[in-house]
């Protein structure tokens, strides 16, 4: 392997850590949402809820799509379209670690 799709690759894990990072503490926030916050009372409730979600899609987005669309945009049309592949596939890796947890654990 190329000294360039290694780095690729590594940079590839590091995105998808941080989207697993971030959707953990989002699933915290959930999980503990009432203990938090308070039962929901009102409108402002759902408001939130969605606005996070919100909020996640765009975050998640530039962690997977952001560098990429730059090397894409940068004419590196290749790196750019491994490093999205491989983002994705990391992200399958730890999905299915997650899940393999969840039915385990």
């Amino acid at each position: 392997m190329r000294k360039e799709h290694t780095q690729l690759a590594l940079q590839a894990l590091l995105q998808a850590v941080g989207v697993f990072m971030y959707t953990a503490g989002v699933g915290w926030i959930l999980t503990n949402g009432e203990r938090i916050f308070g039962k929901m009372q009102n409108f402002w409730g759902p408001i939130a809820f969605l606005m996070l979600f919100v909020l996640s899609a765009t975050v998640v987005g530039v962690l997977i799509f952001g560098r990429p669309v730059l090397l894409y945009l940068d004419n590196k049309r290749t790196e750019a379209i491994i490093l999205l592949l491989t983002t994705i596939a990391w992200l399958a890796v730890i999905t299915f670690v997650v899940l393999s947890v969840q039915l385990i654990g």
